[in-house]
């Protein structure tokens, strides 16, 4: 039951009825700005997003990215840039980025974002520029649930030990470190990777980075100090790939060089086992609903994982971080 303080003119729910997350507030009335319902109601929807994970704003007035822009900004004073990057995006102006350029044929796993380092979000935004015709959509998961719901012995040795996030650059596969970082300039590069805490080391002709860096598996929130799943190892480690391009890429640079992988902490092997069981918890916990035009969606990055399901035709997402 939710308690709907919006008044009539606010329509609430959950995009799927059997799963208390995710709350949609729909509009009643026509020509309603999400910014200024966001600004006039922000407490409240601040409740809501940490009960509930986030918030999907239907049926407002929102048309173009100017307007998106000055949504994001009632959340925070100030957007976050794309830094440290681990998938292609376009910045499109006022720190509003497309959202991953995967082909359209592939799945993205469910994660919360940039929780393969050791800064992230708080907030991740959404905005439905142009809805998939088919398919397409942002499946979301409660990384509280997740936490929960996997089996205890995995979850001890992963708060243990924690995840090491090995990437190689400069074999032509994935993103180079010059997009990756977003600097061609190798002491920016070694600047950065200092004050992160990330182990760098370059080949003797400079034209190879290696880096390694140890992160959290488990977040406890900062306001409701709940416990989340809050790291990327089954997407990173190489077992997340079909299994004929995992033996082509170790035939190829050999498990040391692979463009990225993920190890426990001390750079053990991960069990595939435990990857596995990982994948069918996200799986189980994975929650869907189909894009709208002009739909906002509004998470707590910490409290909720996000993905995408493959899609046919056009299809135009853009992202926001606070």
């Amino acid at each position: 039951m939710i308690d709907n303080a919006f008044g009539t003119s606010f329509k609430t729910s959950f995009v799927n009825s059997d799963t208390e997350s995710l709350l949609v507030v729909e509009s009643q009335l026509k020509d309603v700005d999400p910014s200024e319902f966001l600004s006039s109601n922000y407490e409240l929807i601040e409740k809501y997003i940490l009960k509930y994970g986030g918030v999907l704003f239907r049926n407002f007035s929102i048309h173009s990215l100017s307007q998106f822009n000055k949504f994001a900004l009632s959340v925070t004073s100030e957007l976050l840039n794309y830094t440290y990057r681990s998938t292609p995006r376009t910045l499109l102006g006022g720190k509003i980025y497309t959202a991953t350029e995967y082909p359209s044929d592939r799945h993205i796993p469910l994660h919360n974002e940039n929780s393969y380092s050791l800064s992230w979000p708080r907030k991740i935004m959404f905005f439905c520029v142009v809805p998939p015709v088919h398919n397409g959509e942002t499946p979301v998961a409660d990384s509280r649930k997740i936490y929960q719901s996997i089996d205890k012995a995995i979850v001890k040795k992963f708060t243990q030990m924690g995840v090491m996030y090995v990437r190689n650059y400069g074999n032509n596969i994935d993103l180079n470190w010059q997009e990756v970082f977003q600097t061609s300039s190798q002491e920016e590069v070694n600047k950065f990777c200092t004050e992160n805490n990330i182990y760098y080391e370059w080949s003797s002709d400079n034209s190879h980075l290696k880096t390694k860096q140890v992160c959290q598996s488990i977040l406890e929130h900062p306001i409701t100090k709940e416990l989340s799943w809050f790291n990327q190892a089954h997407l990173f480690h190489v077992s997340s790939l079909a299994s004929d391009a995992q033996d082509l890429l170790i035939a190829e640079f050999g498990e040391e060089n692979l463009p990225r992988n993920a190890y426990y902490g001390d750079g053990s092997s991960i069990e595939i086992e435990a990857l596995e069981h990982i994948r069918q918890v996200y799986e189980k916990n994975t929650i869907k609903f189909k894009w709208q035009k002009g739909d906002i969606m509004l998470l707590d990055n910490v409290l909720m994982a996000h993905g995408r399901m493959p899609y046919t035709g056009e299809r135009k997402i853009v992202v926001a971080m606070a």
